[in-house]
């Protein structure tokens, strides 16, 4: 991996980071439950870099998806950049996690991490494709 590659990666990383809380967003696919791909915005909670970004959201029909098929893709884009990441999804259920992920926003849809239709998505990258400043890179994480 070059040094320009190591750089996008470390730009994505940014404006991932900076999109954890409550006026920030991305787009989150998943297959439906007749197996045809399906997008909606969501924001994220917390990342560590492009390997894995968490969502705070309620026990519904999302979940559901992720239990048919783990498979998913998150997208941050502007006009200025487009960051595509490929991974899987996991529902977690853990009250020590719930803590961990809450923030402010999400008191307006529960009335706390104990709630039980209160859940995490973690989704785990297993790659990219990144165009920022128009610049690109892709690969494996």
């Amino acid at each position: 991996m070059n040094i320009q590659h190591e750089q996008l990666i470390q730009k994505a990383a940014e404006i991932i980071q900076s999109n954890c809380n409550e006026n920030g967003y991305c787009a989150l696919t998943l297959m439906d439950t007749d197996g045809r791909p399906t997008t909606t915005t969501i924001t994220p909670s917390k990342a560590e870099g492009i390997k894995w970004i968490t969502f705070c959201t309620g026990f519904g029909t999302r979940t559901e998806r992720i239990m048919i098929c783990k498979n998913a893709c998150v997208c941050f884009n502007s006009p200025k950049y487009h960051i595509s990441l490929k991974g899987s999804m996991e529902v977690i259920t853990d009250l020590k996690v719930k803590r961990e992920m809450w923030y402010d926003g999400m008191a307006n849809h529960f009335e706390g991490p104990e709630a039980p239709g209160y859940v995490v998505l973690k989704f785990v990258a297993d790659s990219y494709n990144l165009f920022i400043d128009w610049e690109s890179a892709k690969g494996s994480i």
